[in-house]
């Protein structure tokens, strides 16, 4: 049935991961020079793998590994076998190029049918799609995942907003993909319609494509009465839909680890850690055939622990920032979803916020830009400074603006200005 999770042991289920990883590397090996060669100047074969663990002396691909190839040097197939291309929007340089055989895109399916399930959607559903469509992965992956399960799709995209409440409000759909930030723009749109974002019918939100705290979440569960849940997943591995958080649990997101398959490794000394203990996360494809990766580097923290919702498959705690977001603020490491944790926790403010670096002498300044939930009140911006303070160590400035002056984002929230 589709969306159904497997029901291995666990030991079944790493007797097929060892079998396909086999398979896997093999593969990368014969029909992509750049593992070819990556492989040989590691001095490892995919003949010398005997157990899981051996992975680990493989080498690691990067970003710069796709864009150095661009754009179809990663494909394992003929290019005439490549049923669809996705690419990523980077900022700088070229984007990453990803393709799909049509056995790839049924397994993308099937994974995000299993996601939205585990989320609580179930078969006649109605689906509001309001992820980006086009060669961002989120709008398409969600709308095949959808369909496999049964659902009734709305493909609405990002944007116009008003249009997003309009169709919440006629057509009445159960769950809602989209970025939490985004979300937050829906529900001040329909507050600003006069509508009351409970009395919807909205009942689940499947929020990725960006970190966000559980204080987010409550917030969001608080102000439109849905049960909030978390998905996972990047366009280098396949696109959303590579976890997903269940939401019976709510504890963390379920890898789906038949199809791929996780470690955690040190960011500095890149040696794999223990389950348990935070680090970047490393993901290698299994099932892929267009386009198998092995051993990307996500630049996403997180840490895996014990199933629970599905025991056989690991959980991934949901991700605490990325690696290319740290911002060191006189010598301390600070995330943006840390300022949106204290953020939450004063009352009168909002998740809009902006974190902005300057280096006006010889060292970096860190601004935090955030809107007011109603008349700017600076006491509010005192209150916050001394949070951080306390809970993090570093001093910064607070600059309380009125409500809706900061930009709303449309897709991915973009949570630091870096002005140096």
């Amino acid at each position: 049935m589709p969306g159904e999770v497997p029901p291995w042991s666990r030991s079944e289920l790493e007797s097929r991961q060892l079998e396909r990883l086999a398979d896997t590397l093999a593969r990368a090996y014969a029909h992509v020079p750049h593992y070819r060669h990556a492989f040989d100047e590691a001095g490892v074969h995919p003949d010398q793998l005997e157990s899981l663990a051996d992975l680990a002396r493989f080498p690691f691909t990067t970003k710069a590994d796709l864009r150095a190839n661009y754009p179809f040097g990663m494909f394992a197939v003929p290019r005439t076998d490549v049923s669809r291309v996705h690419a990523s929007s980077g900022t700088t340089g070229k984007p990453t190029v990803v393709g799909y055989t049509a056995a790839d895109l049924d397994t993308w399916a099937e994974v995000m049918a299993r996601s939205i399930r585990a989320a609580g959607g179930r078969r006649g559903d109605m689906v509001h799609v309001a992820y980006g469509y086009g060669l961002f992965t989120g709008g398409l992956g969600a709308h095949y995942g959808a369909e496999r399960l049964g659902c009734t799709v709305v493909p609405v995209s990002g944007g116009m907003t008003e249009r997003q409440v309009q169709l919440i409000v006629d057509f009445a759909p159960r769950v809602i993909m989209v970025t939490p930030s985004y979300f937050l723009a829906i529900l001040d749109e329909m507050e600003a319609q006069g509508i009351d974002p409970r009395s919807t019918s909205l009942e689940i939100g499947i929020f990725g494509a960006e970190p966000w705290t559980d204080e987010m979440r409550r917030t969001v569960e608080t102000r439109a009465g849905i049960r909030a849940v978390d998905i996972y997943g990047l366009s280098e591995v396949m696109g959303p839909g590579v976890s997903q958080e269940s939401a019976e649990t709510q504890d963390g997101l379920h890898i789906w680890e038949d199809h791929f398959l996780p470690e955690i490794i040190d960011p500095v000394t890149r040696e794999v850690v223990e389950d348990g203990q935070e680090g970047e996360l490393v993901f290698t494809s299994l099932t892929k055939q267009a386009m198998p990766v092995i051993r990307y580097r996500t630049r996403d923290l997180t840490r895996l622990l014990p199933g629970t919702a599905y025991p056989a498959f690991r959980r991934m705690q949901k991700v605490t920032g990325r690696t290319d977001d740290m911002m060191i603020v006189r010598g301390v490491n600070v995330f943006p979803t840390q300022i949106e944790e204290l953020i939450l926790t004063v009352e009168g403010l909002t998740p809009h916020y902006l974190c902005v670096l300057t280096r006006p002498g010889n060292l970096d300044e860190l601004t935090v830009q955030v809107e007011s939930a109603g008349p700017v009140d600076p006491a509010l911006g005192d209150r916050l400074r001394e949070r951080i303070k306390h809970r993090i160590g570093i001093t910064v400035a607070v600059d309380v603006v009125a409500p809706h002056a900061l930009e709303r984002s449309l897709g991915k929230a973009k949570r630091i200005s870096d002005r140096r």
